[in-house]
C-alpha cells in the first residue's frame, strides 16, 4: 500500500477540476494544468468538486510505484493553480548582481561578459535587491528547473562560498592553504 497514494486531495474553493477522457484538467486563479492519467490502471473519484481520490484497480508492483507519484502530481497541480510555487536565489560575491530587462534577466556573475537569461512563459522572476531573485509560477517542476539552471550559471565555490545559491542552502566550505 502507498502511504502517500491513500491520502485524499482537498480542492480549494477557487480551483475547478474536470476529467475529460484520460486527461484531468485543473484550473485555478494562477493558471491551468492538464495531467494525463492511465484510467486502465487507476480509479479517479472527484467528490462534489471538493476532494479527489485515486485508487488502483489491482495492486501489483507497477501500480504500487505509480500510485503515490500520480497522487503527488495531481496535488502539486492543485496547489500550483491556487497558491503557486516560489524559490528564492541569492547571488553571493563581489560585483554579482541581477537586473530585469524586459523579458530577459541580465546577470553579472564575475565573468568578462553579462549573461542574458530568457524567462519562459508561466514564470515570473522578481529582482528584490540586486543580489536576490524570487522565482514564482504555478508549475512546481518548471520553477525548480529554472532555479537549477540559474544556479549552474555560477556554481558555488568551496573556499569563499561565492556563486548562486538558494536561500538557506548549506555550503560545505573547505579550509584554505596553510603556511
Amino acid at each position: 500500500m502507498s502511504k502517500i497514494g491513500k491520502i485524499n486531495i482537498t480542492i480549494p474553493e477557487k480551483v475547478k477540476v474536470a476529467l475529460a477522457g484520460n486527461i484531468l484538467n485543473i484550473e485555478g486563479p494562477l493558471g491551468k494544468k492538464s495531467i494525463g492519467i492511465d484510467l486502465e490502471m487507476f480509479n479517479l473519484d472527484i467528490k462534489d468538486g471538493k476532494e479527489i481520490s485515486i485508487n488502483p484497480k489491482k495492486i501489483d508492483q507497477n501500480t504500487k510505484r505509480l500510485w503515490g507519484m500520480n497522487r503527488s502530481l495531481i496535488n502539486n497541480a492543485v496547489i500550483g493553480s491556487s497558491k503557486g510555487y516560489e524559490k528564492t536565489l541569492e547571488l553571493v560575491g563581489v560585483g554579482y548582481r541581477a537586473a530585469l530587462k524586459g523579458n530577459q534577466l541580465n546577470l553579472q556573475l564575475g565573468y568578462s561578459h553579462d549573461i542574458n537569461f530568457d524567462i519562459p512563459e508561466g514564470i515570473k522572476i522578481a529582482v528584490e535587491k540586486q543580489t536576490t531573485l524570487k522565482i514564482s509560477g504555478s508549475d512546481k517542476q518548471l520553477v525548480g528547473v529554472i532555479a537549477s539552471k540559474l544556479k549552474t550559471l555560477r556554481k558555488i565555490e568551496p573556499y569563499k562560498g561565492k556563486g548562486v545559491r538558494e536561500k538557506g542552502q548549506h555550503i560545505l566550505k573547505k579550509e584554505g592553504k596553510k603556511k
